[in-house]
């Protein structure tokens, strides 16, 4: 039997707590784990890589030449940002991604800070254990208005996979469509939907949701102009990069009320620095980037991972993110 291919992974803790062993990654390959990888320490835990499996550890283009035995990366999410694509195609080393895998839970999250703006769940949990139920003269109490989703609209930016889940949630509650994409898709789908400006859905909208990558032409996009039209009544949900908005133009319009509230899985800098803005801002709720997380989502991530891998060493990548990989030979 010849040499088992060295596989390492660079970050694996947020896929695999303890709960999503790696193995069907590890059938591949004499496969190293590591939960974390400072940058200090890349070069060294990727020396001798075969194949690198990455989340957020950064490969650019200097340690990608520093690896001399490396000859495939699969990124342990979608977005392949955190790695240098190009340079890798020129050294002839195809970069998956994967796919699809955390559409549902995506757009559940997005809905759960949704729900959390217009009903309040925990401040009334709270309000309850206080004792403010026990010692109220009424049979039913609310410490802020509550806001029906029935009717109202929903504008959605960025129509893929995420887009069209949270379309048909929507749709089951009663809530009308309208989105923006780069390219209105033939088909859009099953749920009726109208494709408007991106200044029209700002206006328009009861609540915006943003589920569109992030690229150098739509960093903070979503900025005191866009911010401007927006409804006093009307919401903002960020379930997809927290590069796409410009947070302290956000923090303002929470503060002078141009919008009721924000629901953010995402910020600009993750961890979230301390400093950030938007902590102090009013109406402003938070979940720690964990959209993508669900047990499910992360058993289907760790799926596909293998796949990518069983499709590379059988000599047909799939889910190539870098097209002319093979411009630099195999």
């Amino acid at each position: 039997m010849g040499e088992r291919t060295r596989i390492v992974i660079l970050d694996g803790y947020t896929i695999n707590p303890g709960d999503n062993p790696w193995t069907p990654v590890e059938e591949y390959g004499d496969c190293t784990i590591h939960d974390r990888t400072p940058p200090e320490l890349k070069l060294e835990r990727a020396r001798d890589a075969e194949i690198i499996l990455t989340s957020k550890v950064k490969l650019d283009e200097a340690t990608i030449a520093a690896l001399p035995r490396l000859r495939y990366i699969s990124l342990l999410a979608t977005g392949y940002n955190n790695v240098d694509v190009a340079a890798a195609g020129r050294r002839g080393i195809p970069v998956s991604n994967v796919p699809a895998y955390s559409t549902e839970s995506v757009a559940q999250t997005a809905f759960a800070l949704l729900l959390e703006l217009t009903t309040r769940v925990g401040l009334h949990d709270a309000a309850v254990r206080g004792g403010e139920w026990s010692h109220c003269p009424d049979h039913s109490f609310w410490k802020t208005s509550i806001v029906e989703l029935d009717g109202l609209t929903l504008g959605i930016v960025g129509y893929g996979a995420i887009g069209r889940a949270v379309a048909r949630i929507a749709q089951a509650f009663g809530m009308r469509t309208i989105a923006h994409a780069p390219r209105i898709p033939a088909d859009p789908g099953p749920v009726p939907v109208r494709f408007v400006s991106l200044e029209e859905l700002f206006a328009t909208a009861d609540v915006v949701t943003l589920n569109c990558p992030q690229t150098p032409e739509n960093t903070e996009f979503v900025n005191e102009g866009l911010l401007s039209l927006m409804k006093r009544s009307a919401y903002l949900i960020n379930v997809a990069r927290g590069g796409l908005v410009n947070e302290a133009d956000l923090a303002r319009a929470l503060r002078d009320g141009t919008l009721a509230g924000a629901g953010l899985d995402v910020v600009a800098h993750e961890p979230m620095l301390p400093d950030n803005p938007l902590l102090a801002a009013p109406n402003c709720i938070f979940t720690p980037h964990l959209a993508w997380a669900s047990l499910a989502a992360r058993r289907r991530l760790t799926g596909v991972v293998a796949a990518n891998v069983a499709a590379f060493l059988a000599g047909s990548p799939i889910n190539v993110v870098n097209g002319p990989w093979l411009a630099g030979g195999r």
